[in-house]
């Protein structure tokens, strides 16, 4: 691919990871004589719009993603230890149009030959599995991504746990607390605390665990002290409404902010029906980009009701098929507090001055 791209779905993660970004416009867009008229948990912003978790591994991707705009980002999910790719190919463009529904979740999405030009058509598959090259290789990269951004602008460190074999249950709810920790002591100001990857096979989903999210909450609280914890969840249907507030009034206390929503998970096919990512366990994989903005506003509106309800003080990150401005205005008229994309900037590098030229 020739075009500019944080990630170049075309190469494998470990290309991305040594190479990447590429192509990418060189220009600073930054204006920091600009007061900052936003903030987002404390911390003066520019602009409340940024990039989420996924498609920025090292601090050359963060320092680009700062030059362009790009206010608030989250660098890429890391963990306590080393943890490998799922095999390439890990993101493919599949064939459908229009909001991706829970009815419509129940059948298989056949794979496009090749990605839409009109990012309203751009819905793609991710499945990686959440690598990492460990702290060793992290920490001080953090160091350098924290150092790229300017005035009014806010890095954001995300990290999850990892199951080992022997581990039990509160050893591996632990490990979100002791990667948690390896951030802070790398710099980081703020930490999002990843529970909704749908795909890693050996982990699982845990945001629907009320224990699970609790404790995972409370130990990583304990370990990072007063740097403002997020948590980024996945969709809780309807008949999940109940569950979400559980949680949501369980983790009150240690949160100060909610980011919803990751990917919605899906059969992934070739034409033929064979599964079109190779390996064990990736029949199934998360879909993001513009078929998913439906889900992604219901949650921010259902949090937002509760906040309002409940009286709760927690922030809201609104995630989800963000592919241009218009998206944006409907994620802060439903609630969001910040909003956040990673397919729309991935094909759009422009993406926050377009939003930024509407504000």
């Amino acid at each position: 691919m020739t075009e500019a791209l944080f990630y170049d779905p075309a190469r494998t993660f470990e290309d991305n990871y040594a190479n990447g970004p590429f192509n990418m416009d060189q220009k600073d867009y930054r204006d920091g004589s600009i007061k900052s008229q936003f903030t987002f948990l404390g911390f003066p912003v520019q602009s409340p719009f940024g990039i989420a978790a996924g498609s920025l591994p090292t601090s050359r991707h963060t320092n680009a993603a700062f030059t362009l705009g790009y206010d608030v980002v989250v660098y890429k999910t890391q963990r306590s230890g080393e943890f490998p790719s799922n095999p390439f190919p890990n993101v493919l463009p599949i064939d459908v149009t229009g909001d991706i529904t829970l009815d419509r979740l129940k059948k298989p999405f056949v794979v496009r030959k090749e990605y839409p030009t009109d990012l309203k058509e751009l819905s793609i598959t991710n499945s990686f599995g959440v690598p990492s090259y460990g702290p060793t290789v992290w920490q001080d990269d953090l160091t350098k991504a924290l150092q790229g951004a300017g005035t009014g602008q806010l890095l954001i460190m995300s990290v999850v746990g990892t199951i080992r074999e022997g581990m039990t249950a509160t050893e591996y709810y632990n490990d979100f607390a002791v990667a948690a920790r390896e951030a802070k002591d790398a710099g980081a100001q703020v930490i999002e605390i990843n529970l909704s990857c749908p795909n890693v096979a050996s982990e699982g989903v845990i945001c629907y665990s009320v224990d699970a999210v609790y404790e995972i909450c409370k130990l990583t609280k304990e370990a990072i002290g007063d740097t403002p914890l997020i948590i980024k969840v996945g969709y809780y249907a309807p008949e999940q409404q109940e569950l979400l507030e559980t949680i949501v009034e369980k983790v009150s206390p240690y949160v100060g902010a909610i980011s919803s929503i990751n990917t919605l998970a899906g059969e992934i096919v070739k034409e033929d029906g064979t599964q079109a990512l190779p390996g064990k366990g990736r029949l199934r994989s998360g879909i993001c980009g513009a078929g998913i903005s439906w889900a992604g506003l219901d949650m921010v509106q259902r949090l937002d009701a509760l906040r309002t309800q409940k009286g709760y003080t927690y922030e809201i990150i609104g995630v989800g098929g963000v592919m241009s401005p218009a998206e944006f205005h409907e994620y802060r008229k439903a609630g969001a507090n910040l909003v956040q994309s990673v397919t729309g900037a991935m094909w759009n590098q422009y993406l926050a001055r377009d939003i930024k030229a509407t504000l």
